[in-house]
């Protein structure tokens, strides 16, 4: 499936940057906005949001399970799945997709039926099975960024069974930074200091704008003022999102890169 035949979609109802920032979180598609907003976003620590990097495809079914912890645990984790499926299919099967639902969906079905240890030995199976099918996935930063944030979630990501889901909700998302983090200075030689505070403004928002975003994209293709409602939506979470950005970026100090 062509992203862009729903990335104008998007465009027609949202100006920019709403607009980009949406088809970067859904699609990963390249941000088309200004040089200023992507260095914000890469002093904040949130470039991760716009690349298909697999972290998107984690946080996504871990939210989803969260939300629907309530239900019985067999069909929270298919309809954890069948988001990551349904995710992968909408922007298109391609490598990095792949490998980050394989990693999130073994990593999800590991943490929610045994133990950390457990989880960890799923994982690292998976592992050598991609080494074995694929190779050249494993040098991939898309793939090690997918270990890394799927191994912060199994290590650190659940907690007591009191928390609210605003508190397990931001562990995922901070969970998943642990390793992926180390891997952002190693490959790109960069430090945020702020993307702890900014990822735990903004990383709830996530999973709603991937739901409303997908509904926005189909129900507008399909008719376009059906998508009218849930365009709004989506519109107020990234004015949010953006202001949440262009305060962050101008903390003095709060990013370093090293050349």
């Amino acid at each position: 499936m062509d992203p862009t035949i729903f990335t104008s979609v998007i465009n027609s109802y949202l100006p920019d940057p709403q607009a980009a920032l949406l088809n970067g979180i859904i699609f990963g598609i390249p941000l088309r906005s200004s040089k200023v907003f992507y260095q914000q976003l890469q002093v904040v620590g949130l470039l991760h949001l716009v690349v298909l990097s697999g972290m998107n495809i984690t946080i996504l079914g871990s939210i989803i399970a969260i939300m629907t912890r309530n239900l019985p645990k067999k069909i929270s984790l298919l309809i954890s799945l069948l988001g990551i499926a349904a995710f992968t299919l909408f922007v298109g099967p391609q490598p990095p997709i792949v490998r980050a639902a394989i990693m999130g969906s073994l990593g999800l079905i590991a943490t929610l039926y045994g133990r950390k240890k457990t989880a960890f030995i799923s994982l690292l199976v998976s592992v050598v099975c991609i080494a074995i099918i694929k190779p050249d996935w494993l040098t991939t930063i898309s793939m090690q960024l997918s270990v890394g944030a799927t191994l912060g979630i199994i290590l650190f990501g659940t907690g007591g069974a009191n928390d609210s889901s605003i508190v397990k909700d931001l562990r995922t998302s901070l969970s998943a930074q642990i390793f992926t983090a180390p891997l952002i200075f190693i490959y790109f030689k960069q430090v945020s200091l702020i993307s702890p505070i900014a990822n735990l403004l903004v990383s709830s928002l996530v999973a709603p704008l991937m739901i409303f975003g997908f509904v926005t994209s189909i129900l507008g293709k399909v008719y376009w003022l059906l998508g009218l409602p849930t365009a709004y939506i989506c519109y107020g979470l990234l004015t949010y999102m953006i202001w949440v950005i262009n305060i962050l970026a101008k903390v003095p100090g709060a990013f370093f890169q090293f050349k």
